[in-house]
C-alpha cells in the first residue's frame, strides 16, 4: 500500500542559505514614529508660514502701495495708490504657504486688533466691529482659505492660475465687505451713505487691487519654486 505525502506549504517563507526564514516586517511603532514626525513637520510648517504672513499683513498695513513710471526727464515717477498692502499680503501667504497658514495669520491679525492694538487703518479695539471697513477685514479668513486651498491644487506653478487664485480671493474680500455694508444699511446704522461708503471702500481701490494681484502672483511664482512648493 502506498502512502500520500501531501506537501506543506510554509506561506512567507523564503530561503536564506539552508534553512528557511519568515521575511522581516516593519515594526508597527517604527511606522507610527514615522507618521508623528511627519504631522509635527507639516504643524510646524503651518505655523510658522502663519507667523510670517502675520507679520507681512502687519508691516504690510504700515506701506502705502504705489508704483513707478519713467518719466519725461529720464528719472522715474512714483504714483501712490489709495491701499496699503494688506491683502496683497494676505493673498501671498496662502499662495505660498497654503490655507491653513493663511487662516491662521488672518486670524492673529484681527485678533490683535480688537484687542486694543491698533494695527486697522482706525486704530483697534472691539468697537471696530461695527466700523464700515470691519467686513473687508472680516473676509481675510474665507479669503485666506479660498485663495489657498486653490494654491494647493495640480497645476497651480503657473503664473496665470495663480493670478486667478488672487483674484478670487479679492473677489470674496469684496463680496465680504459689500454684505457688511448692506447688512448696516438695512439696520439703519450708516442712514444715506450707503452709495458713498461703496465707492469709497470698494470702486475706488478695486484697480489698484487689481494691478497688485498681478504683482502677487508674480512673486508667489518665485516663491514657490525657491521654495519647492508641490504642485
Amino acid at each position: 500500500m502506498t502512502s500520500l505525502l501531501l506537501p506543506i506549504h510554509a506561506p512567507h517563507l523564503s530561503p536564506v542559505g539552508s534553512g528557511w526564514v519568515q521575511p522581516r516586517q516593519p515594526h508597527p511603532q517604527t511606522a507610527d514614529w514615522g507618521e508623528t514626525c511627519a504631522d509635527a513637520l507639516r504643524a510646524l510648517a503651518n505655523w510658522s508660514g502663519a507667523v510670517a504672513g502675520l507679520l507681512l499683513i502687519l508691516v504690510g498695513g504700515l506701506i502705502q502701495a504705489a508704483v513707478t513710471f519713467p518719466g519725461t526727464d529720464g528719472q522715474w515717477a512714483v504714483i501712490p495708490l489709495p491701499i496699503t498692502l494688506q491683502v496683497p499680503a494676505l493673498l501671498l501667504t496662502a499662495l505660498v504657504c497654503g490655507p491653513r497658514s493663511a487662516i491662521l495669520a488672518a486670524v492673529g491679525y484681527l485678533s490683535l486688533g480688537l484687542f486694543q492694538l491698533p494695527v486697522f487703518h482706525g486704530g483697534g479695539g472691539a468697537a471696530y466691529l461695527l466700523d464700515p471697513g470691519f467686513g473687508y477685514l472680516a473676509g481675510f479668513i474665507p479669503a485666506g482659505w479660498v485663495t489657498g486651498k486653490l494654491a494647493r491644487q495640480r497645476g497651480m506653478n503657473s503664473l496665470l492660475n495663480l493670478l486667478l487664485a488672487s483674484l478670487l480671493g479679492l473677489a470674496v474680500v469684496q463680496i465680504c465687505g459689500v454684505l457688511n455694508l448692506l447688512i448696516g444699511a438695512v439696520a439703519g446704522r450708516w442712514g444715506p451713505a450707503l452709495l458713498s461708503l461703496l465707492i469709497s471702500y470698494s470702486v475706488i481701490p478695486l484697480l489698484s487691487q487689481l494691478l497688485l494681484c498681478c504683482a502677487v502672483a508674480l512673486v508667489a511664482l518665485g516663491l514657490r519654486r525657491l521654495l519647492l512648493v508641490p504642485s
